[in-house]
């Protein structure tokens, strides 16, 4: 890659962790974004804006909430402030944060969009071989029907519509949008989300000349002869659409939140504390989210 790479980071996390590993790196200490130079071997480039109070690998500790929402809120800023500036990300245990006392805390999306001052944002993950938009995040399961909202979907869609011709530089989208009940409500028969509200809304949508599917159900949508004719699926829950992308591209998809004044990227994985300090990771998902970040800056 040819922009600078910059870790938000603790000195003394780098320093204890290299050590640990026994890994015999240079780590450069900037004291602004703008002095970053050319990535160079073996050696990590860092801007240090809080102390983390435990680096102990894999465990969690509460007390180190803070520290992770400070550097988070500072490459949202930083990223604000400059265009060239993209923000990549790494998991995050969501209740650690809200253990220690975030107790609004969803996700990382969920925070962008309300940092940056975003309208509606989109929770979109993408590999080689699917992409799939989220209409609801990190909600419980009996919250997502009345999450659902007519407005909120006709937003979604055309965010999703209007970044897939700008962020993957693709014509015409085609978007699958997926029913919320078994068999996409069966005529009402088994909900009448389908009926009520999705539907309603895809019509505005395809009225604006966006190509997306009327509600289809999840349980067929993801056939081949679908899958190939498919630029992007909007799922309505979580696990709905994220378990098909999982199966297919675990360890090589990005998270991208769409809908941001900023460019932000990030793994398609949790933290894995069984894996933090023990053994070499799968480095495909963040490369993958740093080569992202870049194309579209």
């Amino acid at each position: 890659m040819q922009s600078p790479l910059i870790c938000i980071v603790d000195k003394a996390l780098l320093q204890t962790r290299a050590k640990l590993l026994n890994l015999k790196i240079n780590f450069v200490e900037i004291q602004h974004l703008k002095k970053a130079q050319k990535n160079a071997h073996a050696t990590v480039q860092f801007i240090q804006i809080a102390k983390c109070d435990d680096s102990s690998p894999g465990v969690l500790n509460p007390k180190n909430a803070k520290y992770v929402i400070d550097n988070l809120n500072f490459g949202i800023a930083e990223s604000l402030t400059n265009k060239e500036i993209g923000l990549v990300t790494g998991p995050i245990q969501k209740s650690n944060i809200i253990n220690g006392g975030f107790k609004t805390f969803k996700g990382h999306t969920e925070w962008i969009k309300k940092k940056t001052k975003s309208k509606e944002v989109v929770m979109l993950l993408s590999s080689k071989k699917i992409k799939v938009a989220l209409a609801t995040t990190h909600i419980p399961l009996s919250e997502v029907p009345k999450s659902i909202q007519k407005s909120k979907l006709i937003k979604i869609i055309q965010i999703l519509h209007e970044s897939l011709k700008t962020k993957f530089k693709i014509k015409h989208p085609s978007i699958t949008i997926l029913g919320l009940n078994p068999h996409a409500g069966e005529n009402g028969k088994m909900g009448n989300e389908e009926i009520k509200i999705i539907n309603p809304a895809v019509q505005v949508c395809r009225d604006m000349g966006i190509n997306a599917s009327y509600a289809i159900s999840a349980d067929t949508a993801f056939n081949v002869k679908q899958l190939n004719k498919t630029d992007a699926y909007l799922g309505m829950y979580h696990d709905q659409a994220l378990t098909v992308l999982k199966a297919l591209s675990f360890g090589e998809a990005v998270n991208i939140t769409l809908g941001t004044p900023i460019v932000r990227t990030s793994v398609d994985h949790g933290t894995a504390l069984d894996f933090a300090g023990k053994m070499k990771p799968n480095l495909g998902s963040i490369k993958e989210a740093i080569k992202l970040a870049e194309i579209q800056l």
